[in-house]
């Protein structure tokens, strides 16, 4: 029993260093190689304002990601992400069915895609912007997102890294002529990732 009692003392002190080690936001730290999504520690948001006043919130609950990394050339970092239009979830079931149909035409354009063309960091190395492709109804625009480098981390739960994004869109730009006074044009994204080297 002693010896039980040592053995789950001493993973419980191992898991609990490496959970209290801050992750390195040093991007040069972070191995070279392709990293996929960790979709349980994974969100996308978009927010746009009802009657100009509060916005709804919904989050896609189905979509996949993934990077290839050379630190010896950062910038040159490749992102691919896809999205199920159709996953959309504002918390009103009826809601994500017109939302699905009328705005994102999901019936015509189940998934909307967005490829990166171009990063550029600050000189704190950690923040920057991407550049990138988004296809959306079928329409593709250049789309830029402001992206914070949140560390990479390699412990007991695999190597991992983790990365905050923002930006805005027009529904217009995308060819979503249904625009009322009710639903506004202009989408806030908000995107959390952690993603595993594979």
């Amino acid at each position: 029993m002693n010896r039980l009692l040592s053995a789950v003392a001493l993973m419980a002190a191992l898991y609990a260093g490496s959970a209290a080690a801050a992750p390195s936001q040093d991007p040069a730290k972070m191995p070279a190689g392709t990293y996929g999504l960790e979709k349980s520690h994974a969100s996308v948001v978009a927010k746009v304002r009802h009657l100009g006043l509060a916005a709804y919130t919904m989050r896609f609950n189905s979509f996949d990601a993934s990077y290839v990394w050379d630190p010896k050339a950062p910038d040159a970092a490749k992102v691919t992400v896809t999205i199920d239009v159709n996953s959309i979830d504002t918390g009103d079931a009826k809601v994500d069915v017109k939302f699905a149909d009328q705005f994102l035409d999901g019936k015509n354009h189940p998934q909307a895609t967005f490829v990166s063309t171009a990063i550029k960091r600050n000189e704190d190395g950690f923040t920057g912007s991407m550049a990138g492709e988004l296809t959306l109804r079928g329409v593709t625009k250049p789309v830029t997102l402001d992206v914070i480098f949140r560390g990479y981390e390699a412990g007991m739960l695999g190597a991992r890294s983790g990365f905050s994004a923002v930006g805005v869109i027009k529904r217009s730009d995308f060819g979503s002529s249904n625009l009322t006074n009710f639903v506004g044009d202009e989408i806030d994204l908000v995107i959390e990732v952690e993603f595993l080297k594979k």
